[in-house]
């Protein structure tokens, strides 16, 4: 009898499309930038999230951030401003809810995860594959969905979707060495 129920609701659960196992969903509090997030975990805490395998161009966080004169500040800026609203989005689609796989804690730290939609959508593989984020190639090795990344850049790349269309964009790691610190 116990083994009946037992094949019911696993056959139910494959049925529906879920999982025995299914992955915690978190409901996303804050977008920082196109590739940083907020969520809330069950226990109440908040977790920070640092987007694995991609590389979003900065956003303005500072007074002085945002009346800098300087062209190479304002494309980045601008980049990095189009990334997070098409982050916010993707998000809101999803009544701003998230599955993570994290992979890494970062230097600051940040949970660094893979991001999902609840439909199962990652969401570094659109930000790429719409030219709004890099694959960030430093750490890529670590990143489980790395051919998905890799492939949707291919793809920006030869559509020249994004910052690929921007002969003027400096890649968001070489903004941060190049001006971040000056």
């Amino acid at each position: 009898m116990k083994l009946t129920a037992i094949i019911s609701t696993a056959l139910a659960i494959a049925l529906i499309g879920g999982s025995a196992s299914a992955e915690p969903i978190y409901q996303v509090r804050r977008i920082a930038d196109g590739d940083t997030i907020t969520v809330g975990s069950g226990n109440g805490k908040n977790i920070r999230v640092r987007f694995a395998c991609i590389d979003t161009a900065e956003v303005a966080h500072t007074k002085q951030d945002r009346e800098s004169p300087t062209p190479a500040e304002t494309n980045q800026f601008r980049w990095g401003i189009a990334a997070q609203r098409r982050l916010t989005q993707l998000l809101k689609q999803s009544g701003n809810q998230v599955t993570l796989k994290i992979t890494d804690t970062d230097r600051y730290g940040r949970k660094v995860a893979e991001v999902r939609l609840t439909n199962g959508t990652l969401v570094q593989q659109v930000l790429v594959r719409e030219g709004l984020a890099m694959v960030y190639r430093e750490y890529i090795s670590s990143c489980p969905s790395a051919s998905l990344v890799n492939q949707a850049e291919a793809q920006a790349k030869q559509r020249r979707a994004g910052v690929w269309s921007d002969t003027q964009f400096v890649p968001p790691w070489n903004w941060r060495r190049l001006y971040k610190n000056n």
